[in-house]
């Protein structure tokens, strides 16, 4: 009779000693896992060696991966065209149209040496007054950048590249403004802006702005 009340004893006594090792687990997990946690702030800071550890381990699907990589960026090679921008105004206030925009892109925080301005009319009164001191000082300016530089359609082959350009169609033949137009997109890095009668511009660029 004294080996029954035993039994529960040995019983109880194992399932006391089963209870705390569990307990015991629980509170060592917790702190193997903050362990790992900090050495996954270091390979977002350094995105470099991950990228080269993987392609090397797979080869053959990370090769697939890199395939369409540059396609990428031929994307964005494909849309380097620059924007173009129109601003109805009548020949008679297109120059007017032309001097807003460049002070709007003044004051927006392009700098002066980054804007060229064409004229398919009447010269600018700035380009007038230049040239009045010869040919040599107004390209001068023309090739030191430093500012806002006017010229007339018929001499904007000799322009350089810049950033933005601005057209006034302020008058002048089709033929003026045939040439001045694609020649001002070619020369424009980021923005065309053209200021003038909306279908006759359309009708030169062929096709709707």
């Amino acid at each position: 009779m004294p080996l029954i009340p035993e039994e529960p004893q040995i019983h109880e006594s194992a399932q006391g000693p089963r209870v705390t090792p569990a307990t015991g687990r629980t509170a060592p997990t917790p702190r193997p896992v903050p362990g790992p946690r900090p050495a996954a702030p270091p390979r977002p800071g350094r995105p470099g060696p991950l990228r080269p550890a993987s392609p090397v381990q797979r080869a053959p699907r990370d090769v697939a991966a890199t395939k369409p990589g540059p396609s990428g960026p031929a994307a964005p090679a494909a849309s380097a065209a620059p924007q173009i921008q129109l601003i109805p105004a009548s020949a008679e206030g297109a120059l007017d149209a032309a001097e807003e925009a460049v002070d709007l892109l003044l004051e927006s925080g392009r700098a002066p040496g980054e804007v060229l301005v064409i004229t398919t009319g009447d010269s600018h009164p700035w380009a007038a007054h230049e040239l009045s001191f010869g040919e040599a000082s107004y390209w001068a300016q023309h090739d030191a950048g430093d500012d806002v530089f006017y010229m007339d359609a018929a001499v904007a082959s000799r322009a350089a590249s810049r950033p933005v350009v601005v057209v006034a169609v302020n008058g002048g033949t089709d033929v003026a403004a045939a040439t001045a137009l694609p020649l001002a997109h070619s020369r424009a890095g980021a923005l065309l802006i053209v200021c003038g009668d909306p279908q006759k511009i359309n009708s030169v660029l062929g096709a709707g702005v």
